[in-house]
């Protein structure tokens, strides 16, 4: 079985809608998944966009999502979901920062990307970044999903 990653809130390769971005009420997106491998303690999760201005940019990071999971639910960075971390993303926060394109600079591709994970706790200090726990994340790599979504400023 494929890892499968999915939201209600958005197909894949459409918009995300405004109240998912910066430009509206900036609030995480559900998301769930299916397939989920032999093997796996936990998951990770990234949200990036790779049509930034100057290189990619880490909209979120979140480390230690229990294997038995198949849901972060919509504002999951506000909710009681006390068993994941959240890392600092680009913008220096701990949470999610949605989409917010700079006018003029075309559509931009937004990837949410769940990796299933050999191990049950990624040990991150507080201090660390978003490409960074993701780096660490994936040497424990089993298995990985992407879910596009675009914006345009």
């Amino acid at each position: 079985m494929t890892l499968n990653l999915m939201s209600p809130a958005f197909a894949e390769g459409q918009t995300i809608p405004k109240k998912y971005t910066r430009f509206g009420e900036n609030i995480f997106p559900p998301l769930k998944w299916t397939g989920t491998p032999d093997g796996t303690q936990s998951f990770a999760l990234i949200v990036e966009d790779p049509d930034a201005v100057r290189g990619v940019f880490r909209h979120c990071a979140i480390v230690n999502i229990p294997a038995d999971w198949t849901e972060l639910s919509q504002a999951a960075d506000t909710g009681p979901e006390h068993a994941i971390k959240f890392i600092r993303n680009d913008f220096g926060n701990a949470r999610y920062d949605g989409p917010q394109p700079p006018a003029g600079t075309g559509v931009h591709h937004y990837h949410f990307k769940l990796a299933a994970l050999n191990t049950r706790n990624i040990s991150i200090s507080d201090d660390v970044g978003a490409a960074q726990a993701w780096a660490e994340a994936r040497k424990h790599r089993i298995a990985e999903a992407d879910l596009v979504g675009t914006c345009q400023g």
